[in-house]
């Protein structure tokens, strides 16, 4: 399969939609897919950036995600986008929210969120292509307009705590109080950064009175502003915290770049509901890197190794390795399981690219590299490799 972690994000989607969905609509159901079933399979065309029919295809050659999605069967192209009109929006918040609760887990500190907007095409034609039909035109020709995808997220995680997508034309100020009361029901908000598009007076009395956070929102270059608060963003604007707003670009791009940029569908309410399940699909894939660092530092092999090196006199600090940019012997060895021990600064590694610390030769406190290859090849961490005498 070409695919890289497919398995691991339907295994994510399968568990996030269970709590969110219940198996079936209603008793009259059909009873041969799941509701959990099907929104994990359209968390998974997000992802992917499939059509209906491309998934189809795809379940159907790959029997791996068949059985991690526990489906009976391929389910059909029109099975999928019916289900996809009878989704709620409030279904795909829910979602969103579940994400989430398990990416910051026992985290109480309040967030710095950051608010912006971006267009999604409804295909996959390019402008360039538009821009060429119309010069052999002669004119313009027309065209839908893009849909806007507005979303709140924390700087921090990179992660989405809130979303809305509208039709391109209008002004966004006033769903900024909407989008931030949704977000704060997932995680309290303690600083909200926004460009000029949502300056207002009544949306920084609505974060500092309703939300009890601190507005940083540029004032419009258009003389001196009215409002108390927003004179006071025009006279001293703090210009390092509203640095970390750049962040929000990174992740449209991330966006754009692994899943997809696109809203693909006829309908407006479609496009809506795509460009809703593109932004769960994001943080499903940030959960899914999340889950597998926790597995990989607690996998049960590491602990017994762990184990057997405290046995052995050779004690966690010693499997802390300094490399640099090398990467050190274990860690190439046993990559999924040793992953902590690259970036500590304490004994350097076997092989011959890496280097003692200054300070270490000098005091005579680092040990000779042949003794530590024998102490990491009698715990099965690594063979030594080739060594300058």
């Amino acid at each position: 399969m070409a695919e890289v972690g497919l398995l691991p994000f339907a295994r994510v989607a399968l568990q996030v939609a269970t709590l969110v969905l219940p198996p079936y609509r209603t008793r009259f159901s059909k009873h041969q897919f799941t509701q959990p079933q099907l929104l994990a399979v359209l968390c998974l065309m997000r992802f992917e950036d499939w059509t209906f029919r491309e998934a189809e295809v795809r379940l159907r050659e790959h029997q791996e995600l068949r059985a991690v999605l526990q489906l009976p069967a391929v389910p059909d192209y029109t099975t999928l986008y019916r289900f996809l009109r009878r989704l709620e929006d409030d279904t795909v918040d829910r979602g969103l929210q579940e994400t989430v609760r398990r990416l910051r887990r026992r985290r109480s500190r309040p967030v710095s969120a950051a608010i912006d907007g971006t267009g999604l095409s409804d295909t996959s034609v390019s402008t360039f292509f538009h821009r060429r039909l119309e010069q052999h035109a002669h004119g313009p020709r027309p065209r839908r307009p893009w849909l806007k995808w507005l979303i709140v997220v924390d700087v921090q995680q990179q992660i989405l705590l809130a979303q809305r997508a509208r039709q391109a034309r209008g002004c966004d100020t006033r769903a900024l109080p909407g989008l931030l009361d949704v977000a704060a029901r997932s995680a309290p908000i303690g600083v909200v950064l926004a460009d000029a598009e949502f300056d207002s007076e009544a949306n920084h009395q609505h974060i500092r009175q309703r939300l009890g956070a601190k507005s940083i929102i540029p004032a419009r270059r258009r003389g001196v502003p009215n409002g108390a608060i927003r004179n006071q963003m025009f006279r001293a604007f703090p210009k390092k915290p509203y640095r970390q707003r750049s962040k929000i670009e990174s992740i449209f791009s991330a966006v754009k770049r692994k899943l997809s940029s696109r809203a693909p569908g006829r309908s407006l309410t479609t496009q809506i509901r795509q460009a809703l399940l593109l932004g769960l699909a994001y943080n499903l894939y940030r959960l899914r890197h999340h889950t597998a660092l926790r597995g990989c530092q607690q996998s049960p092999t590491l602990a017994r190794r762990l184990r057997s090196a405290d046995s052995k006199g050779l004690g966690r600090g010693r499997l802390q390795l300094k490399t640099g940019k090398t990467r050190c012997l274990a860690a190439t060895a046993h990559s999924k399981e040793l992953r902590f021990i690259r970036d500590a600064n304490r004994v350097p590694c076997p092989p011959s690219g890496c280097k003692l610390r200054t300070s270490e030769r000098r005091r005579g406190s680092a040990p000779s590299r042949h003794a530590f290859c024998k102490e990491l090849s009698g715990l099965g961490l690594g063979g030594g490799g080739r060594q300058k005498n």
